[in-house]
């Protein structure tokens, strides 16, 4: 006779099903425990964990031939939550429980040495996957009110003893409730931004169609104080994409008492991070910064700073909207749809504007060089920053703050929205339309047509760049509440492309001769 429960493996975001199938039978000489199916090191630890366990409540494992398989064996198996269902599975075999008592479950959990289950990441996709099997989910009490987001019934507890009185009818647990959901709590306001009005025009701008910002200016201008308050102008998270971006953070451990908040995610990695760290991978190819800042911002200070194969490895994800982790033996595919706002000094130094750093041209050529061609032409806003001077500081506050401006890019993405929501635009904003979506939506009028002409060809502009200035054009006719990308909405858009950055240098929407010179 053969004892089986099901539980679940990790595919990305994804959980997959595993059937957790116990054998005991009688053995010649020596006790025997075998626990089989394309297993890592934590998975066949569980042998020690499952058997202290045992003890700690007054069992012992018979002294038999025991084999624990792991269904479909081609599948790799990692992590320590295969702990529990290995446990109630032998349970079972041994007569401790019900042989039908395992029945429409599913389980996950981590146990300790002295039989209480300990918490355990992916909870909420292995929940969602149960329910969708019309399974009841079996998980530690820690991690109870994550999975019961899923819909499903889900019961939460402690410890194996604890299950083992619920089953019998001893001492029945309650179905557990749902965390709290948090609702959008961004503290930090434009408010607190003096000066930079230009920066905050741009800020508004990628808000509103998603687009990726590059600041490039002295230290203290302000650079990391507007990224910062990015997400605060950004709309909370929608049912589905709150679903989305749980789920990859319940994979990663990260969320906390089964809370799900509907902030969108801020994710500020270090410049000293390495490639796997930014886009994934490890031993146990866990999700990275990009896949972490699903539908939110991902934030990269001292741009040039980063290692330049990790820079490079964030083209692929900006343009598709998902990473992959590629190992011997699978790839593994995590979201990544995620908005990249990066900070830069315009060189090594970080001599204030108006002074040089004795190296100059040359520090900041070879600086701002680091950045690749191709990385810098996905990025579809790159303005200078000026440097804060002291009659910006002494200003007064401004009269317009993050909800001011947060409330216009809400009417912007509401007609992105509307404009996408028959042609299978996901997300429907500007930034991700290309083709024949771009031509229908995007093609300014002729005043418009000419002088973007003018531009490409004095700006030198790739394919990639001109039609990622038509995406900004069209967000800021959205903004505007204009249905037709008008001259002026292109020349905005054009003073937001920085060309050469010695040349370029200081061209931005505060100099009203910028587009002219193209006219």
């Amino acid at each position: 006779m053969v004892a089986s429960i099901v539980t679940y493996a990790f595919d990305g975001a994804r959980a997959r099903r595993v059937d957790v199938q116990v054998q005991i039978t009688e053995v010649g000489v020596n006790p025997y425990f075998a626990i089989v199916g394309l297993t890592d090191k934590a998975v066949g630890e569980s042998r020690e964990r499952v058997r202290s366990a045992f003890a700690a409540i007054g069992l012992a494992l018979p002294a038999k031939r025991v084999v624990v398989n792991l269904s479909p064996a081609d599948l790799p198996k990692e992590g320590s939550h295969y702990d529990a269902p290995i446990a109630l599975a032998i349970l079972t075999q041994m007569g401790v429980l019900p042989s039908d008592s395992l029945d429409g479950l599913a389980c996950m959990g981590e146990l300790a040495l002295d039989g209480s289950w300990l918490p355990v990441a992916g909870a909420l996709p292995a929940a969602i996957a149960a329910n969708s099997e019309d399974l009841t989910f079996i998980c530690p009490e820690s991690s109870a009110g994550e999975a019961a987001w899923s819909g499903g019934k889900v019961i939460g507890t402690k410890s194996l003893m604890a299950f083992i009185n619920h089953i019998r009818g001893q001492n029945v647990i309650a179905p557990a409730k749902a965390g709290e959901l948090l609702e959008d709590n961004f503290a930090l306001d434009l408010r607190d931004v003096r000066g930079q009005e230009q920066a905050k025009r741009a800020l508004e701008v990628a808000a509103a169609g998603g687009h990726n910002l590059l600041m490039v200016g002295p230290p203290g201008a302000g650079k990391s104080m507007l990224a910062q308050r990015l997400p605060g102008l950004l709309p909370p998270l929608n049912a589905n994409e709150l679903l989305e971006v749980s789920m990859i953070h319940s994979v990663a451990g990260n969320l906390a008492k089964g809370s799900l908040s509907r902030t969108r995610p801020f994710r500020s990695p270090h410049h000293s991070a390495s490639m796997a760290a930014l886009t994934g991978g490890g031993n146990r190819a866990k999700p990275g910064e990009v896949s972490l800042a699903h539908h939110g911002v991902l934030f990269l200070d001292e741009l040039p700073e980063f290692g330049v194969q990790a820079l490079d490895a964030l083209r692929q994800p900006i343009e598709t909207g998902e990473v992959m982790v590629a190992r011997a033996n699978r790839h593994v595919t995590y979201p990544a749809r995620f908005q990249l706002v990066a900070a830069m000094n315009p060189c090594r130094c970080g001599a204030p504007q108006g002074r040089t750093c004795g190296k100059a041209p040359k520090c900041m050529a070879q600086y701002q060089s680091r950045i690749s061609g191709p990385m810098l032409d996905r990025i579809d806003i790159q303005i200078d920053i000026p440097a804060v001077t002291v009659s910006d500081l002494s200003l007064p506050a401004p009269q317009e703050g993050t909800k001011e401006v947060a409330a216009r890019v809400a009417r912007a993405r509401e007609i992105q929205f509307e404009r996408y929501k028959e042609e299978g635009v996901n997300p429907a904003l500007n930034v991700v339309i290309s083709g024949n979506l771009l031509e229908k939506y995007a093609t300014p009028d002729a005043n418009g047509a000419a002088l973007l002409t003018k531009a490409a060809e004095a700006m030198r502009l790739s394919a990639r760049a001109y039609h990622r200035t038509l995406k900004v054009a069209r967000t800021i006719a959205d903004l505007d509440g204009d249905d037709n990308v008008k001259r002026v909405h292109i020349a905005e858009a054009l003073a937001y492309r920085r060309n050469d950055p010695l040349e370029m240098q200081g061209q931005n929407i505060a100099n009203p001769n910028f587009a002219n010179k193209f006219m």
